[in-house]
């Protein structure tokens, strides 16, 4: 079983885009996958996380039947970070949980792909930060930077985190979030990050509201992102 955890610069960067992309690459090459969101809030004005990779993935719940309680083991309809929408409804999240929810899904599939919920350092209660369940997992982090003025100092920064806590970061992903931004800024940051941070740059996702476009431009990330995986 092969695992990576994809985290964001920020919200809204395009984690879920990429995950969904490449858990539909492992699938047609013929990996048992799916893809996991350890928390997910914003169900009230959102459909979920996992249903957009599904949805990018080509397949129906069907694909995770049985598994729905651990592809999801918190979900919570405020959009706020997992600690203060968990302690709205009332609810403590325990990350015993999340760990077995995560070891199960190992056990059936040959890649699981963890979604994260925002940055790296997210607090998922008074005590524990995402980054702290990543490290006990012993997960490799794939990093997805919006590429935008503001993202060297956000990519370094997570970058930096991981680091000190020598998790493994096989490459990160550029995705562009804007189609005003200025080219200049979008063709510097991948550089520039790849200067200070020494990893592997994967690529850059233009912007495009057309999924199979993306997705023809994703899958030599994928092959990339994967044969770093399966090294390691």
């Amino acid at each position: 079983m092969k695992a990576v955890f994809v985290t964001g610069t920020d919200t809204g960067v395009g984690k879920t885009l990429v995950v969904g992309l490449l858990a539909r690459y492992l699938r047609e090459q013929g990996h048992r996958t799916i893809t996991q969101k350890w928390v997910q809030t914003g169900l009230c004005e959102d459909p979920s996380d996992v249903a957009t990779h599904l949805a990018l993935m080509g397949v129906g719940s069907e694909a995770i039947r049985g598994h729905e309680d651990d592809v999801n083991p918190y979900t919570f309809d405020f959009p706020a970070s997992p600690h203060l929408a968990a302690a709205r409804e009332g609810v403590r999240i325990d990350p015993a949980n999340i760990i077995a929810s995560f070891e199960k899904l190992s056990q059936t599939f040959d890649a699981v792909l963890v979604e994260g919920a925002g940055g790296i350092m997210v607090p998922l209660n008074e005590e524990t930060l995402l980054i702290d369940v990543v490290e006990t997992l012993k997960l490799p982090v794939l990093i997805v930077a919006g590429n935008k003025l503001g993202a060297i100092n956000h990519t370094l920064l997570t970058v930096d985190a991981l680091q000190k806590r020598d998790i493994d970061v096989p490459g990160i992903v550029f995705n562009t979030l804007d189609p005003r931004a200025d080219e200049a800024i979008l063709r510097d940051n991948p550089g520039i990050v790849q200067t200070f941070a020494r990893l592997p740059i994967l690529g850059s996702l233009p912007w495009t509201e057309d999924s199979e476009a993306l997705y023809g431009q994703f899958r030599a990330m994928a092959q990339e992102l994967w044969t770093r995986l399966t090294r390691m």
